[in-house]
């Protein structure tokens, strides 16, 4: 057996390694698929958001929370009632401050905005998952790539899954060829200098989901970079309907078949 054999059949097994590995995480009790619900307090009446306990209002850089014992909400492990004050949460969502029984109540912020997330291990998406829908490993999809920043960060406006334009900020293009032909796709920059890229491809709502992810390491001192479309991701908001996800922006739908990667979520 060759060499490039081998690196071939481990390059295969990472793949499948990492494709089971995905499947655990967003099954995972408060993976992905256990969202419920992104409630934006703007959209609140009277401080009270649907299907979540206590009284909500926003006080500058903080939210304020008013729950009583019929509430039965739970505070860093401990029931709580009365008055608190909150800000975003910015860890694992298993260990988030306010619980209600095995549901998270999760604070997030958006450009200023401000929202109560649900997780319940309990929700029907978790119930009925069985799968992610995938192209097997092939190395026809792993291509050298070249990052090329731009001279100072972009944002621009995109429209997100839950039908909001938000902004989306880009640190450059990412470019490299496929069948002979060069394409390049902007991408954000991550802090730990790997890039991310919303795209689409001309499978996009036929045989895989609407839009994904992909998501190269940090590129090299001369910006080259592997681009591997078979690690291409389903957004969260494949998972569940209440993530807010940014759709492609403008030039980042590809006018190829990229046939590789994660395509759908597969539900009994």
């Amino acid at each position: 057996m060759s060499t490039t054999t081998d690196t071939d059949a481990d390059a295969s097994q990472d793949w499948k390694n990492w494709h089971e590995q995905r499947a655990q995480t967003v099954s995972a009790p408060y993976g992905p698929l256990a969202l419920t619900g992104t409630h934006w307090l703007d959209d609140a009446v009277e401080g009270r958001i649907p299907d979540v306990p206590g009284q909500w209002s926003e006080d500058g850089d903080e939210i304020v929370l008013t729950a009583s014992a019929a509430d039965g909400l739970s505070l860093d492990g401990a029931p709580f009632t009365g008055e608190t004050r909150l800000t975003a949460d910015t860890g694992p969502t298993a260990s988030s401050r306010l619980a209600q029984g095995e549901r998270r109540l999760v604070v997030l912020r958006r450009e200023g905005l401000w929202a109560v997330r649900v997780w319940d291990p309990q929700s029907e998406t978790r119930g009925a998952f069985a799968g992610i829908e995938a192209t097997p490993y092939d190395e026809k999809w792993v291509l050298p790539g070249l990052f090329r920043p731009y001279g100072e960060s972009r944002t621009v406006q995109v429209p997100n899954a839950d039908g909001r334009d938000r902004g989306l900020g880009l640190g450059g293009e990412l470019a490299f060829t496929l069948d002979g032909d060069e394409h390049t796709l902007q991408v954000s920059v991550e802090e730990d200098g790997s890039l991310w890229a919303v795209f689409a491809d001309t499978t996009s709502g036929r045989s895989s989901f609407r839009f994904r992810f992909l998501r190269p390491s940090a590129p090299a001192a001369d910006g080259t970079v592997q681009v591997d479309f078979n690690r291409s991701l389903l957004p969260p908001c494949a998972f569940a309907a209440h993530f807010i996800c940014p759709f492609p922006p403008p030039g980042n739908t590809l006018p190829v078949d990229v046939a590789a990667g994660e395509r759908s979520v597969r539900t009994r």
